[in-house]
């Protein structure tokens, strides 16, 4: 029956990779990604602003005005960076199917898609511009824009349709006229459909996408959408595929924007009731990551887990998994493809964000209204971003009860299994006498001693720069610290960095490795093109082996100079 369960999954696995590395959705994906810095700074003068209201403090109106000047011009005008930097990523691909003498120029498409989304956007007054549907109600409208300017500008450019210089023209003089029938084609697309739109339905569009998705937003709200969406990460998760990847674009136009009407209603007085923030994802449905495995790495160090395996993989995993960075359970148990972990695994996050509805809609707690960094441990996390509403004290503790109820039946089912493998092994090499035991000492000595042997003989002779990328750049991060740290203390050249995928991928030209995380592995083909594009060499890794080399800085060395 297990079997008959692990390869009907299999099969799904291609299609669910296939969705997940597909062009569009990715720079969906990675446009918001590079946006996440702009978020991440304007909640930090909504915290000075509004935090202190939550122990009656309230500062003069002066003063909050002040504050939100960084607000309302940075986060208030989100779905115009947003339309730029999903642009900007799609066109990276786009440059990847045409010749290295014949590309796409980032900075003009840009341009034309933050030019295309003023225009479409915003709404002239007698006195100036209502800028309502720039920030995060204009996002789906952003995303629109910043994917259909980069195809145009493809077809102009692959066409040679471009306004063509001698070349005795300075190349930045003849860029720019390359640029210009491109752009023009963009923007007056935009425009002319600014005005259909103003003619036929008598608004713009981002307002009459709003108007047409209110359902579905107020649909994501309810019981049903909220287990739908956290279920949805967990499975894909489960079957190899980084769950929000898929998911997250779908979903983040409404969760930015009703993390701002949640703010908008807290400054009113009112209750902020709308459950699926941003943070609701980063938090109560991944409550320590995907699966909510916050507790899963501390019931391992436990008295729970007898066996040896597991308690190692606890002691690796509970410091990133505080964190959020839950791949070391994920991969180190494993929880993924794994059966016995199925249920909690969907169950738990589904559980956890319905509690969290029960509070907001009926107890009547603050849902959530800044964005926090999703690297917060998941408890804190909630209380801040919630204004630090009374009532989420309570939800976090009864949140760790309950995550620990749903996945102890099932953690000892495993342990017990594999105590009793380990048992039977012991018992095997007594019986066998201690030789295998001897010759096995004996071997890891000599790794050890090669190991030493090939540190001091490094194959690296030159300065070699190395790239880790993973989902959030958690785990990318822990495996990069440790090469740097062995290549300070060897005097080594050797310099590594992580980054999420979709972060600065500009980065590779100057690599001579891309060590892509096995929970991207879906995407390995769209970074081939970009690794052979600059001749960088990119390698995979697998679950366990990705760990491994996160734990011992000599072994992820070693598969440095192995690759290199």
């Amino acid at each position: 029956m297990i079997a008959s369960f692990e390869k009907k999954l299999e099969k799904l696995r291609p299609m669910f990779q296939k969705i997940a590395s597909n062009t569009y959705l990715s720079a969906v994906r990675d446009g918001f990604i590079a946006a996440m810095p702009i978020i991440l700074f304007s909640s930090v003068f909504l915290m000075i602003a509004y935090v202190p209201n939550a122990w009656g403090f309230y500062w003069p109106t002066k003063i909050t005005n002040y504050l939100l000047i960084a607000y309302n011009y940075s986060m208030g005008l989100l779905a115009l960076f947003v339309a730029g930097t999903t642009a900007k990523n799609l066109t990276d691909s786009k440059n990847l199917d045409l010749p290295k003498t014949n590309q796409i120029n980032p900075v003009s498409v840009i341009i034309a898609a933050e030019i295309s989304f003023i225009i479409l956007a915003a709404i002239p007054l007698k006195t100036g511009s209502d800028l309502t549907y720039m920030g995060t109600q204009g996002l789906i409208a952003a995303y629109i824009v910043g994917l259909v300017i980069p195809n145009i500008y493809y077809v102009c450019i692959k066409n040679n349709v471009t306004i063509k210089l001698p070349p005795q023209v300075p190349q930045n003089i003849s860029q720019t006229f390359k640029d210009l029938i491109p752009l023009a084609c963009s923007v007056t697309f935009f425009w002319i459909l600014t005005i259909f739109f103003k003619v036929l339905t008598g608004t713009n569009l981002p307002h009459f996408i709003i108007n047409v998705l209110s359902p579905l937003f107020k649909a994501s709200d309810s019981y049903i959408g909220l287990s739908i969406i956290a279920a949805a990460m967990a499975f894909f998760w489960f079957c190899g595929v980084q769950g929000p990847s898929i998911v997250q674009p779908a979903v983040v136009p409404v969760m930015i924007a009703n993390t701002a009407a949640n703010l908008q209603l807290y400054q009113k007085g009112l209750q902020a009731s709308h459950v699926l923030g941003m943070n609701t994802m980063d938090y109560v449905m991944n409550f320590g990551g995907t699966g909510s495995t916050l507790v899963l790495a501390y019931l391992m160090l436990s008295h729970i887990a007898r066996s040896k395996q597991l308690k190692a993989v606890g002691k690796a995993a509970f410091i990133p998994g505080t964190f959020s960075v839950n791949e070391p359970v994920l991969f180190g148990t494993p929880i993924i493809m794994n059966p016995i972990f199925f249920i909690p695994f969907l169950l738990t996050p589904v559980v956890n964000v319905c509690l969290f509805k029960f509070f907001v809609t009926t107890l009547g707690m603050n849902s959530v209204m800044y964005t926090m960094p999703w690297t917060l441990p998941a408890p804190i996390g909630i209380i801040i971003s919630t204004s630090f509403a009374p009532l989420s004290f309570v939800y976090v503790g009864l949140v760790l009860i309950l995550d620990c109820l749903i996945y102890i039946p099932f953690l000892k089912a495993y342990d017990n299994t594999l105590y009793l493998e380990e048992i039977a092994n012991e018992k095997k090499l007594v019986k066998e006498g201690n030789e295998s035991q001897i010759i096995s000492e004996n071997n890891a000595s000599l790794e050890e001693t090669s190991s030493a042997v090939n540190l001091n003989n490094s194959k690296l002779k030159k300065q070699t720069n190395v790239l880790v990328l993973c989902a959030g750049g958690g785990t990318s991060g822990i495996l990069a610290k440790a090469l740097n740290k062995l290549a300070k203390d060897k005097n080594l050249p050797l310099a590594a960095t992580a980054r999420a995928y979709g972060q600065d991928m500009d980065l590779i030209k100057d690599m001579n490795l891309v060590i892509l995380a096995p929970q991207m592995d879906s995407m390995k083909d769209n970074l081939k093109k970009i690794t052979d594009k600059y001749d960088v060499k990119m390698v995979t890794t697998t679950g366990k082996q990705y760990i491994d080399l996160t734990q011992n800085g000599e072994m992820a060395l070693k598969f440095v100079e192995e690759n290199i």
